[in-house]
């Protein structure tokens, strides 16, 4: 494809300049990459009562 071609026409009907605009922000909106919703974070208070944790507030009073 060249840069003298346009990326995509319209074959039927004649659409407003509105429409159109809002064609082109739908299309942009879709080939763009989703973002990964970004990882939470965990505080150590809620760790501490997982029983995968090492280091817990119920084997603190255990003997080493």
């Amino acid at each position: 494809m060249s840069a003298d071609q346009p990326l995509f026409r319209v074959v039927r009907g004649v659409p407003t300049a509105e429409e159109l605009a809002a064609l082109v922000g739908a299309i942009i909106v879709r080939s763009r990459p989703s973002a990964a919703p970004a990882p939470t974070t965990t505080s150590a208070w809620a760790r501490s009562g997982r029983p995968a944790a090492r280091t817990t507030w119920r084997t603190a009073g255990l003997p080493r």
